[in-house]
């Protein structure tokens, strides 16, 4: 037993020198390889295509960052990382060069949890709470905000909200809209049933989401979703319906 480890760290060994020996005592090895191919991808472009491999490779072209025809010794991998996560779409950039001269790098886009519509423009933010603008030719499937809205808002009350809906199956699928009124409140449109919903001040969202859950699940289910035209929360303990005139 003792014989056979013995033979595997010798091998294990070997390999690390002739790793080291080819990397750190060839020192003429990476100076004079030269970069002739750069591998991109963007991660989970099939939920969101607004990077693409042809774009990242322009912005790199436009920066004079691109490692095409650079020997692998002058590639800056931390400055190309650091470029492409300037861009407000870009969560985050990983860069890498191989011993072959082979540069490879790994977008990771934005996730989008809320668009907002406000006074200074729209844009959305993404589920760690940054603004992030709006790609051109793609529109994310995510509640929208509009009314009295402020930038500071967005990226805390509003995210946190947003951010809640976002992970929640049940209200993801149930709210499409969020209204901001001037005095605070928040309005809600759903998805189904012909109402509106006043959720009150957003800090109380959990507590009136829940008593609103248990009232379509113990009520609307029963009465009919059309019966209302509107659901107020606000009131603590309870839940104030105004009838739909009959037309």
């Amino acid at each position: 037993m003792l014989k056979k480890i013995g033979i595997t760290l010798g091998i294990i060994l070997i390999a690390a020198y002739m790793v080291f020996a080819v990397v750190y005592l060839n020192p003429h090895a990476e100076k004079n390889t030269v970069c002739e191919i750069v591998q991109v991808s963007v991660a989970d472009t099939l939920e969101r295509h607004y990077m693409t491999e042809a774009e990242i490779r322009r912005m790199l072209q436009n920066a004079g960052l691109s490692p095409v025809g650079k020997r692998i010794s002058e590639i800056n991998t931390t400055a190309i990382e650091d470029k492409l996560a300037e861009n407000r779409l870009i969560k985050r950039a990983e860069c890498y060069k191989t011993i072959e001269g082979t540069v490879k790098i790994k977008v990771y886009q934005r996730i989008p949890v809320l668009r907002v519509f406000s006074p200074n423009g729209t844009y959305y933010i993404d589920n760690e709470g940054e603004q992030m603008p709006v790609p051109r030719n793609f529109a994310a499937y995510v509640p929208v905000a509009g009314g009295a809205i402020e930038s500071k808002y967005a990226r805390t009350q509003l995210y946190e909200f947003a951010l809640f809906l976002h992970k929640d199956k049940f209200w993801n699928a149930q709210i499409e809209q969020i209204y901001v009124t001037p005095n605070g409140d928040v309005e809600l449109t759903p998805t189904v049933g012909n109402h509106q919903i006043i959720l009150g001040k957003i800090a109380d969202y959990k507590e009136n989401l829940d008593k609103l859950r248990l009232f379509y699940e113990k009520g609307l289910n029963k009465v009919g979703w059309n019966r209302y035209s509107l659901i107020n929360l606000k009131f603590k303990n309870q839940v104030v319906c105004t009838k739909r005139e009959k037309e």
